[in-house]
């Protein structure tokens, strides 16, 4: 079959025509898109979940796993070799839509104290999600979540504003310890974070699980209430509100009642953070895409005017990036999340994105939906019209009379004749029904089966 995304429209493009595609620096492409690489090449078995691109990868990632290139021409030569480029949108819509995240690096502590005292929860034990066993790293970010209440009543888990009150407090779930709950929201909010001890190491944390509420954006109630303007907002303008109205920041915050734990991961301070597909995120070439809809590994040419240089400014973004992770937020065809790695600027530049780019996905050529489409069976040859007046078409829906033995006939043929038949001989005599069959009583065997029944 031709390839089948939900809910999206699709066509082929040439790569001369994708705005950008040769200025870009495809070898940066191409060494994202070899870590991706690593846990595709060795997949041997048929996709955990059935999605339009399946399998296909393998055979690109194979190829790129034997080549070690160290120049852009070749970079992109590749991609032009092994790939095909197919214009993505939305189904009724010429654009996808991109923000941006990043690693927040935040002061913290291993011990609670008078500055530190907002703490960073690891999975409880009693958070339970169907399918899913308390071994499983990084569970699903969307669908219900249960706590255990005895032996067997499952209840749905406590939300942001019982966990933030102790509902899970002194249960030894601590990793670590923050100055104030906004630097935790903006933890959750982006997924990971970089915690800096007092002594100078460095405490690196990964999204594990949530509490199986639907995430709420804080900025979009910001906008509804009319105290920041739409055009105006970004994660910095949030943070300042919030930092100069604290009663008002623990109102909004409890507005979202998703919470996310955390789990400790073991990189160094110049590692970058792990996305969903398991491997480290390259700044500025990795995207969070629905996992829904898009495999793991899949490079997508984006193309817009971006407010990168400032909050004004439209840069040209014209870069091929690669899946590999995901967000609860992120949901659509041709919707990204751009990561631009850690700290307080990209921080900056990530939160003042949420604008419209195009964007092009690139199809390994086993799943050439033209190729493809051409060897679907087509339907019979239309007959000639000497056939079709030889073999009229009835409309099945139409009510047919019937003749004396009690069968539909075509109302064409049979209309005609009935109306010469009635017009030449008297009406026939109805034909008298046979008698009704007598009742007989049930067999003994009959009615022990219906006592048994009736026990």
């Amino acid at each position: 079959m031709p390839l089948e995304i939900s809910n999206s429209q699709y066509s082929p493009v040439a790569f001369a025509d994708v705005m950008g595609w040769n200025d870009d620096d495809h070898l940066a492409a191409y060494k994202a898109f070899r870590i991706s690489c690593q846990p595709i090449a060795v997949q041997n078995g048929p996709p955990a979940d059935s999605k339009a691109l399946g399998t296909s990868l393998r055979d690109p990632c194979r190829i790129a796993r034997g080549l070690e290139l160290s120049d852009r021409a070749k970079a992109k030569a590749f991609f032009e070799e092994n790939f095909l480029p197919l214009r993505i949108s939305r189904l009724g819509e010429g654009e996808g839509f991109v923000t941006g995240y990043y690693e927040p690096i935040l002061e913290g502590s291993r011990e609670q104290n008078e500055v530190y005292t907002v703490p960073i929860y690891r999975r409880p034990s009693n958070h339970f999600v169907k399918g899913q066993t308390q071994a499983s790293v990084g569970l699903p970010n969307k669908g219900p979540v249960y706590r255990k209440i005895g032996r067997r009543k499952l209840v749905p888990y406590w939300d942001r504003a019982e966990i933030e009150d102790g509902a899970i407090e002194g249960r030894g779930l601590e990793i670590a310890f923050l100055k104030n709950q906004t630097d935790l929201l903006f933890a959750q909010i982006q997924g990971s974070a970089r915690i800096e001890l007092p002594d100078g190491s460095m405490v690196r944390i990964n999204y594990d699980a949530h509490n199986g509420y639907p995430y709420t954006p804080v900025g979009r109630i910001l906008i509804e209430r009319n105290i920041i303007p739409r055009e105006q907002m970004s994660m910095q303008k949030i943070r300042e509100w919030m930092e100069q109205n604290p009663e008002g920041a623990n109102e909004l915050r409890r507005q979202n009642r998703s919470y996310i734990f955390f789990r400790e991961v073991n990189l160094s301070a110049t590692d970058e953070a792990v996305g969903a597909q398991g491997v480290p995120l390259t700044a500025g070439r990795s995207i969070a895409v629905d996992k829904a809809l898009h495999v793991y590994g899949t490079p997508f040419f984006i193309e817009g005017e971006l407010p990168i240089e400032s909050a004004q400014s439209k840069t040209p973004f014209r870069k091929l990036m690669i899946a590999q992770d995901t967000g609860s937020a992120i949901v659509g065809p041709a919707r990204a999340d751009l990561y631009f790695g850690a700290g307080a600027e990209a921080g900056r530049v990530s939160g003042r994105l949420r604008h419209n780019a195009r964007f092009v996905m690139l199809l390994p050529k086993s799943l050439d939906p033209v190729a493809r489409g051409r060897k679907l069976p087509v339907p019979d040859a239309r007959p000639s019209e000497k056939i079709a007046k030889l073999f009229p078409q009835v409309d099945p829906l139409k009510e047919r009379p019937r003749d004396a033995s009690g069968a539909k006939e075509s109302a064409k043929s049979v209309a005609p004749v009935a109306q010469a038949t009635t017009a030449q001989a008297p009406a026939a005599k109805p034909v008298p029904l046979p008698e009704a069959r007598p009742t007989t009583a049930p067999a003994r065997e009959m009615r022990r089966h219906r006592r048994y029944h009736q026990r």
